[in-house]
């Protein structure tokens, strides 16, 4: 069994990655540390794990005990943490802040359709975005075929969990409830490893990626929509990106337009390609908390010790 450990437990990253590992054939929860919760039982914070678990909320840290650790803690604390804690040797580790997306200190990109090869050699994982995560999805293969030619527009609708369980003034239920709004309109973080990945993978400059980063009415889920200027056509297109994710575990090419409940709960990523005169339309839908964060996390700690990539994350899509 692979012991894993995980680093501010109180989230909605860390309860759906709890949920994950609870039930995971092949793992076994040592400990989930928070501070201001220790002392707790687990489903005290996320309640849907009653009946799941008996565990407590810790505060104090056994490094030693564990084969994987995951940091849920807040961007910029994950640094921090190593600042304060030695590494064991052996220790592998998932951060699923943004702090080593950049692959700075030996961290690999968890993007398993791009560096699957790379992550089953990796003892650091610095797990994607959720935004990036969909974007990337939607534009990987035309990267790949040094195709991003032209600006590139994308509008993003995400659920309101993607701001984090601490209420705020965007995020609160009277607020958010029969509401849409934009924000960090060209300027949203993740663009930062969009642009760093798509760059590496085309070889060559990129065009102006021009994001625009929509808050949903729902609380879980992420709808991009994409377009660019493409030589190919529609039927070229759909082959590529069924080529290019032949043996991707988790990401699908549909036929038929697609809608956020076929994901929701589910690992999956799902894309649906139109072309429109000179634009190909990539529709890409995903899972904020799974494909975007928790389950993209154990997805990369199935590859990296050994597993198929898709133990513990058999799961059905809440569709209705």
């Amino acid at each position: 069994m692979i012991r894993a450990g995980i680093i501010g437990g109180a989230g909605y990253t860390a309860g759906e990655l709890i949920r994950l590992l609870v039930n995971h054939p092949d793992a076994e929860l040592s400990f989930v540390h928070s501070e201001s919760n220790a002392g707790n039982p687990l489903c005290s914070v996320h309640s849907g794990l009653i009946g799941d678990t008996d565990l407590k909320f810790c505060d104090n840290i056994a490094l030693d005990g564990i084969d994987v650790l995951f940091l849920c803690s807040g961007h910029g604390k994950s640094a921090a943490f190593w600042q304060e804690n030695q590494l064991p040797e052996g220790l592998k580790v998932i951060d699923l802040a943004q702090d080593f997306r950049d692959e700075r200190e030996g961290y690999v990109y968890g993007l398993p359709e791009w560096q699957k090869s790379r992550i089953e050699g990796a003892s650091r994982i610095a797990n994607p975005g959720c935004f990036a995560t969909a974007i990337q999805l939607a534009l990987l293969p035309l990267a790949g075929a040094g195709l991003l030619e032209s600006e590139v527009q994308v509008t993003a609708v995400t659920g309101s969990t993607g701001a984090g369980v601490k209420p705020a003034a965007t995020t609160h239920f009277s607020w958010r409830n029969d509401n849409i709004s934009t924000y960090k309109v060209f300027e949203h973080q993740h663009l930062i490893e969009i642009r760093r990945n798509l760059g590496i993978l085309q070889g060559k400059a990129l065009p102006d990626i021009n994001f625009v980063p929509v808050r949903g009415d729902f609380a879980r889920g992420i709808f991009a929509s994409v377009y660019t200027s493409c030589p190919l056509s529609e039927e070229e297109a759909v082959a590529a990106y069924r080529s290019f994710y032949r043996d991707a575990a988790f990401t699908f090419v549909s036929d038929d337009p697609v809608d956020l409940k076929q994901v929701v709960n589910t690992n999956k990523c799902i894309l649906h390609l139109e072309k429109h005169g000179d634009k190909l339309v990539i529709s890409s839908v995903i899972d904020n908390l799974l494909k975007g964060a928790s389950g993209q996390a154990v997805q990369n700690m199935n590859i990296i010790f050994g597993l198929n990539e898709t133990e513990g994350l058999k799961l059905k899509a809440s569709a209705f």
